[in-house]
């Protein structure tokens, strides 16, 4: 079983920025993909940025120039650097970890680190 451990969430204003860390109990070179969501009250979890290789990331638009994700190997923990936060940017944030088989896909849930923006 894969541990993962979210912290850094909190109230910050408009403008801000906010650094997301998650700890993973094994090491993250097991992984296929490797990054975080986030879901906002009412509304479906959403890929904000992941790693799909050793180096290859992928974002989503709306944090893309704003939001940097990367890795300490050594320390098997993933970063999400959030600048210019928004009030749209509220959210609980979640790290995700994953391993695919062929068509198959187990994925890894931290318990999630609540992120608030707000004046």
């Amino acid at each position: 079983q894969v541990q993962l451990v979210e912290s850094g969430g909190g109230l910050v204003q408009p403008g801000g920025s906010l650094r997301l860390s998650c700890a993973a109990s094994r090491t993250i070179f097991t992984f296929n993909a490797l990054g975080w969501y986030r879901q906002a009250p009412g509304k479906q979890r959403e890929l904000v940025a992941v790693f799909t290789g050793a180096r290859t990331t992928n974002y989503a638009d709306f944090v893309k120039g704003r939001f940097t994700i990367s890795r300490d190997n050594a320390k098997n923990t993933v970063y999400l650097q959030m600048n210019s936060l928004k009030p749209e940017d509220t959210a609980v944030y979640y790290c995700n970890a994953a391993r695919t088989y062929g068509l198959g896909r187990t994925d890894y849930w931290g318990q999630g680190t609540q992120v608030a923006v707000s004046s």
